[in-house]
């Protein structure tokens, strides 16, 4: 359809989400929409935990919200694989501002061994492509569709899907109830521990981030140590990782 009616359906859609109340009704308010104009059925909508990998949080219709049109067997294998390896695909979605088509994050990370498993497993329940919106840093809205989406989405229908799939989360916040999860959990690394992570991550070593903030070497140790303790990892490394992934350091 022309790229000016679809602007206009997707206006009609986010006006129509401001009279729904269930998360399944959000979704299927948008899988209809979608999947009439562009054959794109709606996956899932879900919220990143705070700590990435902490499925422990992850609930089914409490933080993550699957559309009925899902192949029946997908969310199960899904979970259960998630908890084992984590999704890429999900990784570049927590780390993006921008919406991207499955096809594209294969081809951007190139993914290997085990880290296929989230492409076999779509492919697998006849889901070939599927397109990504992350919103926000807070919330992810995916859809699926059995053809490959290059060259198909134009760059004006992906900014439209995106628009609508913002509207959407603006609704799933207003009627789910809120994370506890995320009540006065964020780390809260001194100004110190963040800077000497920031070093960290970009190669530096503990003489030089002690000569950069003019401390002793010890105390440089100290800093990071306690960086660990509250982010709550076993080495340099994973605190760098997941200082980055909760945007505590740029």
């Amino acid at each position: 359809m022309p790229d000016t009616d679809l602007h206009i359906t997707i206006l009609r859609c986010a006006i129509g989400l401001e009279e729904l109340n269930t998360p399944a009704a959000v979704l299927d308010h948008l899988h209809k929409t979608l999947f009439q104009e562009l054959q794109l059925s709606a996956l899932a909508a879900a919220r990143f935990p705070l700590k990435w990998g902490d499925w422990r949080t992850v609930e089914k219709g409490k933080s993550v919200f699957i559309h009925r049109s899902v192949p029946r067997g997908w969310w199960d294998e899904y979970a259960v694989m998630a908890r084992r390896d984590p999704d890429p695909g999900l990784i570049m979605a927590r780390m993006s501002l921008a919406p991207f088509t499955w096809t594209e994050s294969r081809q951007m990370l190139e993914p290997l061994g085990v880290d296929r498993w989230s492409n076999e497993l779509a492919l697998k329940h006849g889901m070939r492509d599927g397109f990504t919106c992350p919103v926000g840093s807070r919330w992810v809205v995916a859809f699926w569709s059995r053809r490959v989406l290059t060259g198909v989405l134009t760059e004006q229908m992906r900014a439209m899907i995106f628009m609508a799939a913002s509207f959407a989360v603006i609704r799933l916040e207003q009627v789910t109830d809120p994370d506890p999860h995320r009540v006065g959990a964020v780390p809260q690394l001194t100004p110190r521990e963040l800077s000497a992570l920031r070093l960290l991550s970009i190669g530096k070593r503990t003489a030089e981030i002690a000569a950069h903030l003019g401390l002793g070497e010890e105390t440089v140790r100290s800093h990071l140590k306690k960086a660990q303790r509250k982010l709550g990892v076993t080495d340099r490394t994973h605190a760098v990782a997941d200082a980055l992934r909760q945007r505590l350091i740029p």
